[in-house]
């Protein structure tokens, strides 16, 4: 072969994505991560330029995300610093602003339900952005202890750029409800990885909501390291005109006898709304007796918006119990207007009653009646907005 065609080969090889979603690269250095140009398929969908430098290394820290705390009286609170051999227990960055976020925080706030113990109330975390102009890095860690239940709800409000790394460590037979909220100021970026690993017979509801903010990208993986486990991954989001929204989902079923079931609904309005969802499934040649289904479903409300879903589910077995997958998006639907209106209800109504039968299903699940009120105020103010 010659040294062009050898040229030619190495530049073809660099570029060809891994074959299987188990082969993406790990690691906690910054610098065994290629700067991402926004070919790569992890970063095809991402406006590169609206991430003030954070996958380059130019976004330094000149500032701090307030971290206020609301535990329940049972739940331990710790503020603990990056030596801590806890942290980094969930799992591993895949992404180099990951790497970067998780390198650069200076202490991380760790939040433990203790072993066989039932919390009375939600815990609730409310994290302000470090403010307009400002970047910060961040880190939080939850921990389940065999046998715990509990609710922990993640806030995120303010301004800024902001890039964290979240764990949720859940032990043998917890119950862990997770809520994030991402409902920042309009000019805010938040490219947030969250890691769930869950013990034997754990079961975790893990529920992402995303309102506000200029450009918000939240990686979630979910792990098992036993046999028995059950996770619920659900997603509710609104994108308005000029919002980037993107939620990537990886569930990695290495054992057997696991459950995944994974469910987001979107609606989006005005020029240059975008929305992306990417929910790659691997069922490993180990996992037999695996059952796992992941839905996408996209309501465009308004010309100009944009909506990219692509479900991935590979199997390396045909020991399952079950698996699928299931993506769509569209507008409203004509005839379920057509019937209100043809019952008196007036359109603009109608499409009110539209959106939030879509978002009914979603909002059901969340079982914190402060959240899902607000969400419900949220959704009948996005579409206030556009005199829907």
């Amino acid at each position: 072969m010659t040294v062009a065609a050898e040229n030619t080969a190495a530049a073809a090889e660099a570029v060809v994505p891994a074959a299987s979603r188990a082969e993406r690269f790990t690691g906690y250095d910054v610098a065994a991560f290629e700067v991402p140009s926004g070919r790569e398929e992890n970063w095809r969908f991402t406006p590169m330029k609206r991430l003030r430098g954070l996958h380059d290394g130019t976004a330094t820290a000149s500032g701090e995300v307030k971290v206020d705390v609301d535990a329940a009286p049972e739940v331990r609170v710790e503020t603990v610093g990056r030596e801590d051999e806890r942290l980094g227990q969930a799992g591993v960055p895949s992404d180099r602003i990951a790497a970067q976020a998780y390198s650069s925080f200076a202490a991380a706030t760790l939040v433990t339900l203790p072993k066989e113990t039932r919390a009375s109330k939600p815990t609730v975390l409310r994290l302000t952005g470090p403010g307009e102009g400002n970047t910060a890095y961040g880190h939080v860690q939850v921990r389940a202890e065999a046998y715990a239940e509990g609710v922990v709800v993640l806030d995120h409000l303010g301004s800024g750029t902001y890039a964290d790394n979240v764990e949720f460590v859940v032990g043998e037979g917890a119950k862990l409800t997770v809520v994030s909220v991402q409902d920042w100021a309009d000019d805010a970026v938040h490219v947030s990885e969250q890691h769930l690993k869950l013990g034997k017979d754990a079961t975790v509801k893990h529920i992402v909501v995303t309102l506000g903010g200029d450009l918000v990208r939240v990686s979630s993986t979910a792990t098992f390291a036993d046999r028995g486990g059950d996770v619920e991954m659900l997603g509710l989001y609104f994108a308005d005109a000029g919002q980037h929204q993107e939620h990537r989902l990886f569930v990695d079923h290495a054992v057997p006898y696991c459950k995944s079931n994974v469910m987001y609904k979107g609606a989006l309005q005005g020029d240059d709304a975008h929305a992306v969802w990417i929910g790659d499934v691997l069922i490993r040649a180990a996992a037999e007796g695996t059952e796992t289904y992941e839905l996408n479903r996209n309501l465009v409300l308004t010309t100009g918006a944009r909506a990219d879903s692509v479900p991935n589910l590979e199997i390396e077995t045909g020991e399952i119990a079950g698996a699928g997958h299931a993506s769509a998006t569209g507008r409203f639907d004509d005839e379920q207007l057509f019937y209100l209106q043809s019952r008196g209800i007036e359109q603009e109504q109608a499409r009110r009653l539209v959106v939030r039968g879509f978002f009914h299903e979603i909002l059901m699940k969340i079982d914190v009646p402060e959240v899902r009120e607000r969400l419900a105020e949220a959704i009948e103010a996005e579409l206030e907005a556009v005199g829907s």
